[in-house]
């Protein structure tokens, strides 16, 4: 048999489907399908619900497809719902939220990645405490410093504020976000930071030339996540945002549950979806990135 043959054999052979399904691979479809089905059902009620009128939500069944599609009920979520005693739509707490998530977002990452590096390749006698310390933070529930931050942020005279909540979310985020990195970087093989030790390069200098060019996966990761938890937050916005500076979930919040008049579930479902629209791109325009920095994250070189 010449080279070509068995060459083409093999192709042939690994290009086959299996013949039948057997009894294991028909259970995984089936899993595969029910748990899609758990997680896309209550979308599909939620944009069916948005496209409808309020009769037809009133008539018809929840799973029903509208007759017509209505986007005017997305138009006055944006512009003219009522969140509490105002009547301005959604709109002003998407910019609330965009501006929220993206300084805390910033904040926390320029504080995180430093700090990971320092206590990575930085060995010092206080790292391990720290190390520690960021340790048992990641791991207490932030409710429990809700009342003590409240307190010190009325006395630096910063509470109700923008300012407030970005400080707030970059505090509750940092341990998480500093322990990822920190693995992150203990992957990097240390003759690197070692070389550029000896060729003269100092703390920012390597992290900034060496480090940071390597860590995009990384990045791609906690940005995933930080803009995840902070655009999804409801109770520290309310408690610490102000009226000013309230995110959309606060105000989403407020629509919803207001006894006040006629509920209007189509354009609540749409102030819901539009909420949602951020999270969903982000991490389906970087889905790859995330699965790459988490299994390099996992792998220690």
């Amino acid at each position: 048999m010449t080279v070509e043959t068995m060459s083409s054999g093999m192709t042939m052979h690994a290009g086959r489907r299996p013949q039948r399904l057997s009894v294991g691979r028909i259970g995984l479809y089936l899993l595969l399908l029910m748990a899609a089905a758990f997680f896309l059902l209550p979308f599909y009620i939620m944009l069916a619900t948005s496209l409808k009128t309020l009769d037809e939500v009133r008539l018809n069944s929840a799973l029903s497809w509208p007759s017509v599609l209505n986007f005017g009920n997305w138009w006055e979520a944006w512009f003219t719902a009522c969140t509490g005693q105002t009547c301005n739509g959604i709109g002003d707490g998407f910019w609330n939220s965009t501006k929220i998530t993206v300084l805390a977002t910033l904040l926390t990452l320029a504080i995180a990645s430093v700090s990971g590096f320092a206590l990575t390749f930085w060995r010092v006698s206080w790292a391990r405490p720290i190390f520690f310390g960021l340790l048992f933070g990641a791991f207490v529930p932030y409710q429990v410093f809700i009342y003590p931050l409240i307190k010190i942020m009325g006395m630096v005279g910063v509470t109700s504020s923008l300012l407030s909540i970005v400080i707030v979310h970059t505090i509750f985020q940092l341990p998480v976000i500093t322990l990822i990195f920190n693995n992150y970087f203990s992957s990097i093989p240390v003759e690197l930071y070692k070389a550029a030790r000896v060729d003269g390069a100092g703390f920012f200098r390597i992290f900034l030339a060496i480090v940071l060019p390597m860590s995009a996966p990384i990045i791609v990761v906690a940005v995933i996540l930080l803009t995840t938890g902070i655009w999804n937050d409801y109770l520290l916005g309310l408690l610490f945002a102000g009226r000013e500076s309230q995110p959309m979930t606060v105000q989403i919040n407020a629509m919803i549950a207001s006894d006040l008049g006629t509920h209007a579930y189509n354009v609540e479902m749409a102030a819901v979806l539009l909420t949602s629209f951020i999270p969903l791109f982000i991490y389906f325009a970087s889905g790859k990135w995330f699965i790459r920095g988490i299994a390099a994250g996992a792998v220690k070189g």
